[in-house]
């Protein structure tokens, strides 16, 4: 479903992505692990050319059904971001509208894709809440993005990113913010997303216990660069890199004293 190729990319003179090369096929989990400042957010917002003014693709390709997103026009690029391809991101609060109630954004979104009516949007989005065991649907779509907690405004983007039903789910840190509760419902919330909408998942975290749970196959990045990628369960019982080793020891595990 998404392949990418050889990209490398820069913030001005400095280089922060080198000839990164990944496939995720469709219904897999695949999770982008590594301490921060890796450059595991430039390249999952690489991907929808989300990196603003100031990155710089060198080279590479971002292919989704063989497709290059990497030189398609503005036009294509806005119908696949959220009606194919839909991100989350780490904080989910200041991926909203401050100053604009949740159902309008939803709405706006729906539109920019589908001709909906306000009522049918409501309705797809209030089942979707409901889904996710959040109370009282109609005042969440009726509040401003600051009036809810940070669990609930994840879990909100969350669904607002499947209402319309997208292939690919790119979730950047989506547990990072919270706390460990939450966190579980955030994860939890992603695994019945996945089986009820036979999507794939693209999962960049620092968080190892989370690609753990969640993925099936799992790449290590390091200073900008794969250095080592596979079954999640292998990596984890032993890894051939020694960033992979490292970056594994540094998991506290309770009653080991570290």
């Amino acid at each position: 479903m998404l392949e990418i190729k050889d990209l490398s990319v820069a913030y001005g003179s400095k280089r922060v992505l080198h000839d990164v090369s990944l496939k995720v096929e469709p219904g897999e989990i695949l999770a982008v692990v590594g301490e921060s400042g890796s450059g595991k957010s430039t390249m999952l917002r690489s991907i929808l050319g989300l990196n603003g003014g100031s990155a710089a693709v060198e080279r590479g390709q971002v292919l989704f059904d063989g497709r290059d997103l990497l030189t398609a026009g503005e036009k294509e690029l806005r119908r696949i971001r959220g009606g194919e391809i839909a991100m989350v991101f780490q904080q989910p609060a200041q991926s909203f509208d401050p100053v604009t109630k949740i159902g309008r954004q939803v709405y706006e979104t729906v539109r920019a894709h589908e001709k909906l009516s306000k009522a049918d949007t409501y309705e797809k989005m209030r089942t979707l809440l409901a889904d996710m065991k959040l109370p009282e649907p109609d005042r969440i779509l009726n509040s401003y993005p600051f009036e809810l907690s940070g669990g609930m405004c994840q879990r909100v983007a969350l669904a607002l990113a499947m209402v319309l039903k997208p292939r690919l789910l790119l979730a950047d840190e989506p547990t990072s913010a919270l706390d460990v509760t939450v966190q579980a419902q955030v994860i939890a919330t992603m695994m019945k997303l996945r089986e009820n909408f036979g999507m794939s998942i693209l999962l960049v975290t620092h968080n190892i216990g989370v690609a753990a749970h969640m993925a099936g196959r799992m790449a290590v990045m390091y200073r900008g660069s794969i250095v080592e990628q596979g079954e999640t369960r292998q990596i984890l019982s032993a890894p051939a890199h020694e960033y992979s080793r490292r970056l594994i020891a540094s998991v506290p595990v309770i009653g080991t004293g570290r």
